[in-house]
């Protein structure tokens, strides 16, 4: 299969530049695929579509501030930094705009002085590992200075940093939301509930690869970028539970997705467990746990759009894609949501 299979035509006044208010008020494309038919509602109306006893299964995952911006010392050079990996405390491999003001040996004031830092090492692919110095708590004063890494086709300033995570977001340590879940409000979670709808918790920590391009033209040679999860006793004991009943098992996001099959992948079935994954799921992947999927619309090319089209199928997925697009739904993180069942 072809990377470029996965291509489609885009206008770019469909790419979402903004978060829509209140959080459930987006439009939500519904394929059912059995039928396979295709029905347009508002995101508010997932509560009609989900039963007695299935199982939401969320990443609350939850993202730095890992982009700052820094003086360099002592000429006053201005420096962009995004975090990527914390290799120990306070000790970070990051990206470095322009590369040039960054090398081994510089220092750097950050937030008027807040922080400090130290590039130690200059790695083989040109990223930085730098040592940071503060008095108060690191996590404490990233957030006070940092900004929400936003991708690369979002353009607009986001007025509340809030708004690029989930409402039930908790484990802090992603480089980007998983903006399937940027859905939900807490009112509506409550509703679910209320159905007798469970909600189960993986983290799986986004990173920045989530956004890097498929480069090759046989999708099988592609290689994906590794991120770390962690799937609780109880979010495993509630997926066996699911399954025993009869029920579904319906994953928030493509995060969420490749957690719960990593881990099926590895162990047989979902276990209480942690790890790094690798997954590649594209057509022809055999889903062990999945039953539905919640999720947004992709880039062209993605490994997102690959893993929906393993799920729902190729031709499916693309005259979805097709259908979005002439109905004008709002593509990308602040996107609108499509549910698959």
């Amino acid at each position: 299969m072809k990377t470029s299979d996965f291509y489609y035509n885009l206008p770019e006044e469909l790419i979402a530049q903004t978060p829509v208010e209140p959080r459930d008020s987006s439009r939500m494309l519904i394929y059912n695929r059995k039928s396979k038919e295709i029905i347009h509602k508002h995101f508010y109306n997932i509560i009609d579509y989900l039963n007695e006893g299935d199982t939401l299964i969320v990443n609350d995952s939850r993202v730095l501030p890992a982009r700052i911006y820094g003086t360099k010392i002592p000429t006053g050079a201005n420096v962009e930094f995004l975090l990527l990996k914390e290799k120990k405390e306070k000790v970070w491999e990051t990206l470095v705009k322009p590369g040039k003001k960054g090398r081994k040996g510089d220092s750097f004031s950050f937030g008027n002085g807040l922080m400090t830092g130290t590039i130690t090492d200059v790695l083989e692919d040109g990223n930085r590992i730098i040592k940071f110095n503060c008095e108060r708590n690191f996590y404490e004063t990233l957030d006070k200075i940092g900004q929400m890494p936003l991708p690369p086709y979002i353009h607009e300033k986001l007025k509340d940093k809030e708004r690029y995570q989930t409402v039930y977001s908790n484990e802090l340590g992603s480089a980007a939301a998983p903006t399937a879940g940027l859905h939900f409000t807490e009112e509506l979670l409550e509703k679910i509930k209320e159905k007798g709808v469970n909600i189960g918790y993986v983290t799986l920590h986004v990173g920045l690869g989530t956004f890097r391009p498929v480069k090759v033209e046989d999708v099988t040679n592609h290689k994906m970028h590794s991120e770390h999860y962690e799937i609780p006793q109880k979010t495993a004991k509630l997926i066996k539970k699911t399954k025993q009943n009869g029920k579904r098992v319906i994953a928030v996001g493509t995060t969420s997705c490749r957690t719960l099959e990593s881990c099926a992948k590895e162990y047989g079935s979902v276990i209480e467990c942690q790890g790094w994954t690798d997954i590649f799921i594209y057509p022809g992947f055999e889903f062990k746990v999945l039953d539905g999927l919640i999720t947004n619309f992709h880039l062209p090319e993605s490994t997102l759009i690959m893993l929906v089209s393993a799920f729902a199928g190729y031709e499916e997925v693309m005259n979805i894609y097709k259908t979005a697009v002439n109905e004008k739904y709002r593509f990308f993180s602040f996107g609108d949501s499509m549910m698959i069942l």
